[in-house]
Parts: C-alpha cells; sequence; structure tokens
C-alpha cells in the first residue's frame, strides 16, 4: 500500500512514541511496559520501507537519548552503567537487522492465506535471532559486566536464560502492529469498494 510523505511521517511519529513510552518501563496500572524498541524497530523496517536513510537513523537516535535520559536521571554516568559499553554500539547492526527484516516482509506480495502467514513468521523469527545473537553476544563478549573466565558455553547458557523473554516481546508487539496493519488494509479495501459501488449507481 502506498504511502504518502505525510502519512510516513504520521507512522514514525507513532512508533517514536510507543518506543520512548516502553523504552522508559513507565508503569501502567502497576505493571512494567515491556519495551517495545525490537518490535518498533521491525515495524518501521516494514511499514517505513524506502525511508530508512532518515527513518532508522533518527529512530537510533531516540533509542540512546532515552538511555542517556534515563540513565542520568538515576544519578548514574551513563558511561558508567552496566548495560553501557563497547557492546553498546553493536545496537546499530543489532536493529538494523530487524528492519531489514520487516522491510524484507513488506516487499512481498502478502495476503491472508498459509503463505503469508509463513513468510511473516519466518521473517520475524531471522530477523529477531540475527538481532538476539548480535546484542547478546556483543554483550556477552565485550562487556566489563561480564565475569571472568568466558567461555563459548557459558555464552550458549546466558543466551538461552534470556531468549524467551526477547522473543516473547518482540512477537507481541509485532503481531499487535500486524494485526493492525490487516485491519487497516481491509478497511481500506471496504471503503474503497463502497465508493466505487456508488460511483458505478
Amino acid at each position: 500500500m502506498a504511502k504518502t510523505q505525510t502519512q510516513r511521517l504520521g507512522i514514525f511519529l507513532a512508533l517514536a512514541a510507543v518506543m520512548a513510552a516502553t523504552r522508559i518501563h513507565l508503569s501502567l496500572f502497576h505493571h512494567d511496559i515491556w519495551d517495545a524498541s525490537w518490535g518498533i524497530f521491525f515495524l518501521a523496517g516494514f511499514w517505513l520501507r524506502g525511508s530508512a536513510r532518515w527513518a532508522f537513523p533518527l529512530l537510533m537516535v531516540e533509542a540512546v537519548l532515552v538511555d542517556y535520559l534515563v540513565i542520568s536521571n538515576q544519578g548514574i554516568n551513563f558511561w558508567d552503567h552496566y548495560c553501557v559499553s563497547a557492546a553498546y554500539w553493536f545496537l546499530v547492526p543489532s536493529y538494523l537487522s530487524l528492519w531489514l527484516g520487516g522491510s524484507w516482509l513488506a516487499g512481498r506480495k502478502l495476503g491472508f492465506n498459509a503463505s503469508s502467514l509463513a513468510l511473516t513468521v519466518s521473517a520475524v523469527l531471522v530477523s529477531w535471532l540475527a538481532c538476539y545473537v548480535i546484542s547478546n553476544g556483543s554483550f556477552y563478549w565485550l562487556s566489563n559486566s561480564v565475569p571472568q573466565p568466558r567461555s563459548v558455553a557459558a555464552w550458549l547458557s546466558n543466551m538461552t536464560d534470556w531468549y524467551g523473554f526477547f522473543l516473547e516481546t518482540t512477537v507481541l508487539y509485532v503481531a499487535l502492529g500486524l494485526v493492525m496493519h490487516g485491519l487497516v488494509v481491509q478497511l481500506s479495501r471496504l471503503l474503497g469498494h463502497a465508493d466505487s459501488s456508488r460511483l458505478s449507481r
């Protein structure tokens, strides 16, 4: 579905707002909101395919800025935080893999059928796995927060400890986004059909 630049900007602002709201770990009804960043980058690639030159860098800047503000507000120096190390910059290729997964999916001809579902699941899982391996691996091998000695076995054990949470969170947000997408597509088709019916009378 072709989008105008205004529509693309609106989608970008909506995605940026959701990422900001969830990345700072706000509480809603006494429950922590899960960080939507991974799902947001996949959906941004899907909805903003062709706009990576401006949209991806802006989302990356937003992610870093939110992290900086959250850490600074805790009275901690940004570079001294547990999660910040040389590995932090590997978030760029990690998030890019999600963007590319969404962009690849957007380039496919999708419908409401089993083959489209299989393509969607494959795109999400492959791009999520790339993101997870890059982000988890870079943190394990490069961060001073990980105790020595390091080993491949310990890294694989660490990956299995966390993969379920990150996969569940990513799939949840992507599924919500794609369900909304499907509803909008169906609604626009219905409205378009109704308009053409009136014109043909």
